[in-house]
């Protein structure tokens, strides 16, 4: 597909985006303006603009773009914030949130997945860094942080990322069991205190690891 016709459908997609609700004028620019083809495999490339999920490798998907849209926009991501995700995946939502001007620290538990990634960072010349690791235990290294962002669903919030949140840092991440969970954006409001708001159904894959789901 010629590079043209993806820029159209990049630009296709931003509208869609705005149609179902997505205000968030950095959010919507950074998604007009990324290769999701890169992000995808070979065999969907034609459908990378399309506003689904999509199968990448170690049995994983690529999130639906209303989905990543969403999500970011509930983080009110400012340039140079400090943000952390929970499940690197194909990489797309972490270039999303470096695009849009975030210091972005991405985890990710499958080493396939995590080198594949650091590739098309490193090919797209976004700096992001990346651990392979447990992803429901954080990365305190380099925290504490304005945004945390979870990409696969959660029985409960782990308290260790919500811990790792600065005073007034946002957490979003889904909740529920493995079929079906809500979308939950949780507040730092103090050292101790949190508050917390219950939004959409979504359905993501099982956050694995020690504060989350067993294998």
């Amino acid at each position: 597909m010629a590079l043209t016709t993806y820029q159209a459908k990049r630009r296709e997609l931003v509208e869609e985006l705005r149609s179902k609700g997505i205000q968030d004028s950095q959010v919507l620019q950074a998604i007009g303006t990324l290769p999701r083809e890169e992000f995808v495999l070979p065999a969907f490339k034609a459908n990378a603009y399309d506003d689904t999920a999509l199968p990448i490798i170690c049995k994983q998907t690529i999130s639906q773009p209303y989905t990543v849209a969403y999500m970011t926009e509930l983080l009110g991501v400012q340039p140079g914030d400090r943000v952390l995700e929970i499940g690197t995946g194909s990489g797309y939502q972490a270039a999303v949130l470096a695009t849009m001007g975030a210091c972005v620290f991405t985890v990710e538990r499958h080493q396939e997945l995590h080198e594949a990634a650091c590739k098309i960072f490193e090919a797209l010349n976004l700096s992001i860094a990346a651990y392979r690791g447990d992803g429901t235990l954080g990365w305190s290294s380099f925290g504490p942080y304005q945004g945390i962002i979870v990409t696969a669903a959660a029985p409960d919030v782990p308290t260790s990322l919500a811990n790792q949140l600065a005073i007034g840092g946002r957490l979003v991440i889904p909740v529920g069991d493995k079929d079906q969970q809500k979308l939950y954006r949780v507040v730092r409001t103090g050292e101790d205190d949190f508050s917390g708001e219950e939004l959409e159904d979504f359905r993501f894959v099982p956050l694995i690891g020690r504060q989350g789901w067993e294998k």
